[in-house]
């Protein structure tokens, strides 16, 4: 069967820490306006994670736009940290639903990211999915440069 419907239609690029040899520090995604999603997806991806180091990963909001300050976390969205040698090189995803924060009040939210003791090769891409299907390329961040379907 096919279909019509691309994926890009459907699903945005919504938030991103860029991939790079962070050094050991808070990173805070861009913002989201859970508003316009129904689900939005987080996916970590690890490089090698300088000595001793760590990762972790815990999704924050706030009910008015507030872009790097929000400090409500959501319940229960958090990874477990990640460590040096037995995560290198490893995925985790997180999902939150639009549900989820607005029964916390949270109107807006955004992962923080802190890389703790050594600087590491990581990053973040946080997908969100429209409840209506409506074509979401509107929405995308506007570091998405192009889309081939």
């Amino acid at each position: 069967m096919t279909t019509n419907i691309r994926l890009s239609e459907m699903l945005g690029i919504v938030a991103t820490i860029d991939p790079d040899a962070n050094t050991a520090a808070a990173l805070i995604t861009d913002e989201i306006d859970m508003s316009k999603w129904s689900r939005v997806m987080f996916i970590v991806q690890t490089g090698i994670l300088g000595t001793s180091g760590t990762l972790d990963l815990a999704i924050k909001g706030g009910a008015s736009t507030n872009a790097g300050s929000h400090a409500t976390a959501v319940t229960g969205k958090s990874i477990t940290q990640l460590v040096k040698a037995t995560n290198d090189d490893d995925q985790v995803i997180l999902e939150v639903s639009a549900e989820e924060c607005a029964a916390q009040g949270l109107n807006f939210i955004e992962g923080t990211f802190t890389i703790g003791t050594a600087t590491s090769d990581c990053s973040l891409v946080a997908i969100g999915l429209r409840s209506d299907y409506s074509n979401v390329t509107s929405h995308d961040l506007a570091s998405v440069v192009e889309i081939v379907a």
